[in-house]
């Protein structure tokens, strides 16, 4: 075995290392990568918002870009893009969102959707234009 020789020299601080080390690499797979549910949907067109509403009532909205109209869905607590007119649909393939933080975007519509809830910092970790 190739671990053997390792295994012998291995002190008991050793091996609690390692054992906290795989707990926190199992535990990592299993705690959300964001944070608590959203409280509401905030549609921003061209860093202007045109459309906010509560994530707990079921309703399908558009939204008009420079491009068209993008046509959204809130439902079971999370919202997704359903149609675009931009070229490529990159937009569709994101899927649902239903956490506070996350971000759906339409870029070449310039569409922008995110979740905020009680208290969601609304600063953007990058923006590009």
């Amino acid at each position: 075995m190739v671990l053997g020789p390792l295994l012998e020299r291995m002190t008991g601080a050793d091996r609690m290392v390692a054992l906290l080390a795989g707990l926190v690499v199992v535990l990592s797979f299993f705690l959300p990568l964001q944070s608590g549910p959203g409280g509401r949907v905030v549609v921003s067109v061209e860093n202007r918002t045109v459309f906010t509403a509560p994530l707990d009532q079921p309703r399908d909205f558009s939204v008009e870009g420079p491009l068209g109209t993008t046509h959204m869905q809130i439902d079971a607590g999370e919202v997704r893009i359903t149609d675009s007119p931009c070229p490529q649909k990159i937009c569709l393939g994101l899927g649902a969102l239903g956490k506070k933080g996350g971000l759906l975007a339409c870029v070449p519509n310039r569409v922008v959707v995110n979740l905020a809830g009680e208290a969601v910092e609304t600063d953007y970790d990058l923006l590009s234009r």
